[in-house]
């Protein structure tokens, strides 16, 4: 996903926030493509940071008012597979401005559908509707989780096969969580609401090391968001 445009290439936290956006699928609805995907027994990544507004005068759809930070703010651009990029790049006037921002909103608001970030009528329905990824996310960790043997051994394959859970499983796990409990926080206490931003800031350390490779201790999962919304 990397981007070398200077000032007009996005920060590490706006490309964060576009794969959270994309929840690992191209933004462009006409296409399905997952932007992580299996190859050779190895997780590789097809994503590309599009800017909907050209990263310099020359480029398409060019608008030569924007500043360099505005061109490579999270509003102008949109996360989608390399083939989706090189055609909208390649004929820009076929794809304007309005319907790649178009294209950004639907991707929203399919997501929203997808997740049913819903308001819940009560703590028992939200948590009905957790309980499954958290258990999900657990299983996953218990089986291919840096701690296991396997993952002492290089040659095993097993850093990449947790690779390829966290991208494909773990992270947009997470994400619904999130979407889900930030719609529902009236349902929370206090305590739980502690416990929601310490989980939203340790999935921010997983996508950091595991998308950007930012090489840095991630902070832990909080144990107690394990029980959130039970009783």
């Amino acid at each position: 996903m990397a981007c070398s445009r200077g000032a007009a290439s996005p920060d590490s936290h706006t490309q964060r926030r576009l794969f959270a956006a994309s929840a690992g699928y191209c933004q462009n609805p006409g296409c399905a493509n997952e932007l992580f995907v299996d190859a050779g027994g190895k997780s590789i990544h097809i994503a590309e940071m599009a800017h909907v507004f050209a990263a310099n005068d020359g480029g398409p759809r060019a608008k030569p008012e924007l500043s360099q930070e505005e061109r490579g703010a999270f509003e102008n651009l949109v996360m989608l597979c390399a083939n989706c990029h090189t055609m909208v790049d390649k004929a820009p006037e076929a794809f304007p401005d309005a319907m790649m921002l178009g294209w950004k909103r639907d991707h929203a608001h399919k997501l929203l559908q997808l997740f049913g970030a819903v308001k819940f009528g009560g703590r028992g329905d939200a948590r009905q509707v957790i309980e499954p990824l958290l258990a999900e996310n657990r299983a996953i960790f218990e089986r291919y989780g840096p701690h296991i043997d396997a993952a002492q051994n290089p040659e095993s394959g097993a850093a990449e096969q947790w690779k390829r859970k966290m991208l494909t499983r773990i992270l947009p796990n997470s994400r619904r969580m999130l979407a889900l409990l930030d719609v529902n926080r009236g349902l929370l206490t206090a305590e739980e609401k502690e416990a929601l931003e310490r989980f939203r800031q340790h999935i921010d350390d997983l996508e950091a090391f595991h998308i950007e490779g930012v090489d840095e201790d991630a902070s832990r999962f909080p144990a107690e968001f394990a029980q959130i919304l039970e009783g």
